[in-house]
């Protein structure tokens, strides 16, 4: 019985850190503008913590938002949290899928949100997603920090995308299929490759934060799906770290 309030203040503490990280790095993004986190915006940012949502996943969404912003011209006035909401559940979306975190292990105090139509058809368009890979990996071999033998690997695996890109339109049933499982390949070894690259402590200091990030799920997951939500999100920790795209193609 006396464990429970000091349970409760750990939460609510925890919840608390993750809006203030939130807000400064929202205050960061937006060229040093204070836009406190507090009244609705404070509970929005909670609901995420709620969630279950790992900090660099909204934060990534975050990003996603002032991105678009950026596109529509020159800024006008600081970017709310408020706006990020829809960009951060997306990520937070994908994130789950790419791990393979059900939605029944989701708080229940809260209803998951549905993906926005924005995120459904960028989804489901195989020919939108190899143009942003090839982008991507033509961005990632021109960066050249990788090393030559992964520059090869990242020239193989564009032009290999641009012959796809180019038959994508009439690509249906077994074909179709065939192209999928080899873009699953492709990221399968491109993740290898960069994962090699890690040497001993950044790779324990990415375990622990693959292990923090799962916390608020572990306790509602059976070992194996556990083993392949740990893998999943070390991948993509790596993909970010080596800013890799997905080539793999979620139906």
């Amino acid at each position: 019985m006396g464990k429970e309030p000091v349970a409760a203040d750990d939460r609510r503490s925890a919840i608390a850190d993750f809006c203030r990280e939130i807000e400064t790095y929202l205050c960061r993004k937006n060229d040093g503008h204070l836009i406190r986190v507090t009244g609705p915006s404070f509970d929005l940012v909670a609901d995420w913590a709620t969630r279950g949502v790992p900090l660099k996943v909204a934060c990534a969404g975050i990003d996603r938002c002032f991105e678009r912003y950026y596109r529509k011209g020159p800024r006008r006035r600081p970017v709310k949290i408020d706006f990020c909401e829809a960009d951060v559940l997306d990520v937070f979306d994908e994130w789950r899928r790419a791990v393979g975190i059900q939605s029944s292990l989701l708080s229940a105090d809260v209803s998951p949100q549905s993906p926005s139509p924005q995120s459904l058809s960028s989804r489901q368009s195989l020919p939108a997603h190899l143009e942003r890979v090839v982008l991507r990996l033509s961005e990632a071999r021109a960066r050249g920090t990788l090393g030559a033998a992964f520059d090869a690997l990242i020239d193989r695996a564009a032009a290999e995308l641009e012959v796809a890109r180019t038959k994508t339109g009439g690509v249906r049933g077994e074909a179709r299929q065939e192209l999928i499982a080899r873009l699953a390949a492709l990221d399968a070894e491109l993740l290898q490759q960069a994962g090699a690259l890690l040497d001993a402590p950044t790779r324990t200091a990415l375990s622990n934060e693959v292990e923090e990030s799962l916390a608020p799920f572990r306790a509602g997951m059976a070992s194996e799906p556990l083993a392949r939500a740990r893998q999943g999100a070390l991948d993509a920790l790596v993909r970010e770290r080596f800013r890799l795209p997905r080539i793999a193609f979620d139906l």
